[in-house]
């Protein structure tokens, strides 16, 4: 399979070396082949745009559908385009405000976590470093992808600008290490995906959805004492994105528990709604329902289990153990 890395990657940097205005061409070109022609997941962004705009008529789903397809080829193209962005023109176009909020928070001697989602153009973030306080060390939570290679590659082109990609199973012993490090810390996290049955903890109401919710994040936060920040994308024209810091919690011990998650997701439907063509929309976020999940598990103890023979024996070991009080 490495034959495909020394393939891929000449023919991306390639691509990448040609001006933005160029490759929007090829966006444009590729849209009708999406919608039109392959129809890529017409039928799961349909569905999840009617259920989650019930307010909206026909006409105006059909409108946001096609933004939508628009905005996902613009995305496309600006990735390739991350290999070679230089400096100068990413900090162009994605700036960012409230940067010094970040900076006062590591000189308190706080790290901080910062919550985003699908929005907007993601993969641009990366360019964070750039614009916090040169101590501090930058980084995002992600799942590394199954062909080795392919791996290689997008962490080639995500790491350039100085930020680190650490694997999602990996999260909580990088960061410790960090802290025993006495190295500050900014890591976004990109929570508004699916989780695993048995990591379903807390359920939201977000898009007109009862939607499970990953949780690891917040309880990343609440035992580091992290402050914690929203990260509110907005594309200004085409090519062109502004993304703002506004804080959730400097002080996450002193919250309920998942409220800290519950406002991630109120704001980032804030936002969604604000702009609702540059979500991503063709991710089948809602495949999980309570439903299910009650049919199938059981909480025992804070620990999803499966129900049946395994959930039998658990409950009688917490029973003993509470004999044993």
């Amino acid at each position: 399979m490495k034959v495909l890395y020394y393939i891929i990657y000449p023919l991306w940097y390639m691509l990448s070396l040609l001006p933005l205005r160029v490759l929007y061409i090829g966006s444009d070109l590729l849209e009708p082949l999406l919608y039109y022609i392959l129809r890529y997941r017409r039928k799961v962004v349909h569905k999840n745009l009617t259920e989650s705009f019930p307010e909206k008529n026909k006409k105006e789903i059909s409108q946001i559908e096609q933004a939508f397809y628009h905005f996902f080829c613009d995305y496309l193209v600006e990735s390739i385009k991350l290999m070679t962005l230089s400096k100068e023109e990413v900090m162009r176009r994605m700036t960012f405000k409230g940067t010094e909020l970040i900076d006062d928070a590591i000189e308190r001697g706080q790290s901080c976590a910062v919550y985003l989602g699908h929005y907007c153009n993601w993969e641009w973030v990366t360019s964070l470093p750039y614009w916090v306080t040169p101590n501090v060390k930058c980084g995002q939570i992600y799942h590394p992808i199954e062909n080795a290679e392919f791996d290689r590659l997008f962490l080639k082109i995500r790491q350039r600008m100085g930020a680190v990609c650490i694997p999602m199973n990996d999260t909580l012993r990088e960061i410790l290490r960090y802290r025993s490090e006495h190295q500050p810390i900014v890591i976004g996290y990109i929570s508004d995906q699916v989780p695993h049955w048995r990591n379903i903890h807390h359920w939201c109401d977000f898009l007109h959805h009862d939607t499970p919710v990953l949780t690891g994040t917040e309880r990343i936060v609440r035992k580091l004492g992290h402050s914690v920040f929203y990260l509110d994308i907005h594309r200004i024209r085409r090519g062109y994105y502004e993304a703002s810091f506004k804080p959730i919690t400097y002080k996450p011990t002193e919250l309920p528990e998942y409220e800290i998650t519950t406002r991630y997701f109120q704001m980032l439907e804030e936002s969604i709604r604000k702009d609702p063509a540059y979500w991503l929309w063709s991710h089948n976020r809602w495949k999980r329902t309570r439903e299910e999940f009650n049919e199938k598990f059981e909480v025992i103890n804070g620990k999803v289990i499966p129900k049946g023979e395994e959930a039998e024996r658990l409950r009688q070991l917490e029973a003993e153990r509470k004999k044993k009080r």
